[in-house]
């Protein structure tokens, strides 16, 4: 009895005990807690560069991804008056299958098109994309810092004119009224006309572009060369590299993973060589120079209202230029690089 008492008298005096208990076996039961989800934190954490990049996703879905939706007229005779508007008239167009396909494999007119994209692109690719490169390459090795800023916004500033001025620029100086020309004359030298020789059209298009948008390159590589390690420089000039070995061995490793992602970006845009480029000079060198897959489109289904047939040609560009990009990034991977997205 004085120990039953004991232990009655020893639990009176420790009142929480028991509620402590309970509430040990309470949590045993409800198990741990769950963390937040990562997502929600990480909504939290950029809820305002999402908003910022809002509108930007917004533009890119109306003109970029709902137009894919019009890619079913490529399947039928499409009609834009049978309806009250675009869309009701994909609703009442008569299905064709495969029909625009078989017209188009039969045109020579679309594989002419064809094969001049292809010689552009080449082109451009051999003579302009070296371009920006080197001109980084010789910003870079100037020592002088205003210079180098004064060189690079000279090389920058046409990548804001439009191409009609850079048509009429050129035109100023290799057409047949052109300042070369009217200067050969004056010296009794029989002038010429370049804008208007169907044989170097597409070295002067190409010329176009590297006058127009070599700038924006060298902005990149510009930007990759900053990142560069300068002791690597220095250990190289220490074991006796001089400037070709330095740059060869240290500065163009450091621009290839840059290189691979503009050629696999470059590649992408095969078959979009400069609709309005080529467009504005089309009518001075003729059809059988000039025209390319975009133009192509433009004239078969604007101005012969054969939306059908030109939808169908957009779609055999469109699926086209994506192999030549897996292709692409997949010749990245193999090299090393990461390219647009990763294994």
């Amino acid at each position: 009895m004085p120990v039953a008492r004991a232990r009655a008298d020893a639990g009176a005096r420790t009142p929480g005990r028991g509620a402590g208990n309970r509430k040990a076996g309470s949590r045993k039961r409800r198990g741990p807690e769950r963390p937040p989800r990562r997502w929600r934190i990480r909504l939290r954490r950029d809820r305002t560069l999402l908003l910022m990049t809002l509108p930007a996703l917004l533009l890119v879905l109306v003109f970029n991804y709902i137009p894919i939706l019009g890619n079913v007229v490529a399947f039928q005779d499409y009609d834009p008056y049978l309806g009250e508007n675009g869309f009701a008239a994909m609703l009442q167009s008569p299905w064709v299958g495969f029909e625009q396909f078989q017209r188009i494999f039969a045109d020579s007119a679309f594989w002419a098109a064809a094969q001049n994209t292809l010689v552009l692109f080449v082109l451009q690719l051999v003579l302009y994309f070296p371009v920006p490169i080197a001109l980084a390459l010789l910003i870079n090795s100037v020592l002088r810092p205003r210079v180098r800023a004064i060189a690079q916004a000279v090389m920058y500033l046409p990548h804001f004119f439009s191409w009609v001025l850079v048509v009429t620029v050129f035109q100023q100086i290799f057409g047949g009224a052109g300042i070369i020309a009217q200067t050969l004359r004056q010296h009794g030298v029989e002038g010429f006309d370049l804008m208007t020789d169907p044989g170097i059209f597409k070295f002067l298009v190409t010329a176009e572009g590297v006058w127009k948008d070599a700038g924006w390159g060298i902005i990149v590589f510009l930007a990759a060369l900053s990142s560069v390690n300068h002791e690597l420089y220095e250990a190289a000039a220490m074991d006796g590299a001089g400037r070709w070995r330095r740059m060869w061995h240290v500065t163009l490793p450091a621009l290839r993973p840059v290189i691979a992602l503009l050629l696999v970006l470059r590649v992408g845009d095969a078959l979009t060589v400069g609709f309005e480029q080529i467009l504005l000079q089309r009518d001075a060198v003729g059809r059988d120079a000039a025209e390319v897959l975009d133009t192509f489109v433009w004239w078969t289904g604007i101005r012969n209202q054969d939306f059908g047939y030109a939808a169908a040609a957009g779609l055999v560009k469109g699926v086209i230029g994506l192999g030549l990009v897996l292709t692409a990034n997949k010749v990245a991977h193999l090299m090393g690089e990461q390219g647009v997205y990763k294994k």
